[in-house]
C-alpha cells in the first residue's frame, strides 16, 4: 500500500490560517503549536492513509495521545482532505464534530478518542499486537505523546511490555516541551531504549531531521521519536 493523501492544494505554510479559524475557550494554544511539525511531517511524508484509505485494514494507524490540543491535528486533517476545511471555525461549538479533544465517531481520520493523558501509548502496543495477530505485517502504528505524559505509569508499563515483545510495528514520537515533572538520567531517549527500543532525539521543527528519524530502520524493535520543541510558558 502507497501513501495516499487527497491534494487539496494546501501546504505546510497554509496551517498557521488554518489553526487561525479555530477560536474561543480551551484552546490549549501550546500543547497544538508544539506538535505542528511532526503532524505535518507524518502525513504529508511517512503515514501510508488518506481519506480514500481510511478504512482499509492494511493503512497505517496513527494515534494522538496529546489529545487535549487537537488544533494542529485538525488543521492538517483538513489540508490532507479528510474534511472540509468550513469545520474548523466551527471548533468547539455544541453543533460542530471538532471537539476540544477529538471523538473517533464524530472526526473522519481520528482513530483514537482521546485527550485522557496515558491512554494513547497503551492502545497504541494494543494496536500493533492486534496487527500482528491478523498478519498485517506493512501497517505501522504511530503514537504522538506529550512528555508530560511520561509521568503516567500506565505509558512506563507500555513502554516495556512494547520492548519485550519487539513489536516492530509501533512507533512513538514524545514532543519534549520540558513539561514532564519528572526526568531520566540521559533524557528521555534513554528510557526507551533501557526497555529495548530503538530511540532518536531531533529538534522537532526541523522537517528533514524528523522525517530522517521517523525512516530510520529499527528491525525487531518499536522504534522512539524525541522531538524537541520550546520549552512551555
Amino acid at each position: 500500500m502507497t501513501q495516499v493523501s487527497a491534494d487539496t492544494g494546501l501546504r505546510y505554510e497554509d496551517l498557521d490560517r488554518l489553526i487561525a479559524l479555530m477560536t474561543g475557550a480551551e484552546k490549549h494554544g501550546p500543547a497544538a503549536t508544539s506538535t505542528l511539525d511532526v503532524l505535518w511531517v507524518l502525513y504529508d511524508r511517512v503515514l501510508r492513509v488518506g481519506p480514500e484509505s481510511a478504512r482499509d485494514a492494511g493503512r497505517d494507524r496513527f494515534l494522538l495521545s496529546k489529545g487535549h490540543g487537537p488544533m494542529a491535528y485538525y488543521a492538517v486533517l483538513a489540508a490532507k482532505g479528510f474534511f472540509p476545511v468550513d469545520w474548523l471555525p466551527g471548533f468547539g461549538a455544541y453543533d460542530s464534530p471538532l471537539g476540544h479533544h477529538p471523538d473517533r465517531t464524530l472526526v473522519p481520520g481520528v482513530e483514537i478518542s482521546s485527550g485522557s493523558l496515558g491512554h494513547g501509548l497503551p492502545l497504541g502496543v494494543g494496536t500493533a499486537l492486534g496487527l500482528r495477530a491478523r498478519g498485517l505485517d506493512e501497517a505501522a502504528v504511530w503514537v504522538l505523546i506529550g512528555d508530560a505524559e511520561l509521568d503516567e505509569g500506565s505509558n512506563h508499563e507500555a513502554i516495556a511490555h512494547a520492548g519485550s515483545a519487539g513489536l516492530e510495528a509501533l512507533h512513538t514520537v514524545v514532543v519534549d516541551n520540558d513539561s514532564a515533572t519528572h526526568g531520566w538520567p540521559g533524557g528521555i531517549a534513554s528510557r526507551f531504549e533501557a526497555a529495548g527500543w530503538s530511540a532518536v532525539t531531533v529538534d522537532g521543527r526541523d522537517h528533514a531531521a524528523l522525517h530522517a528519524a521517523f525512516t530510520t530502520p529499527h528491525p525487531g524493535r518499536p522504534h522512539a521519536v524525541v522531538a524537541r520543541v520550546e520549552k512551555k510558558f
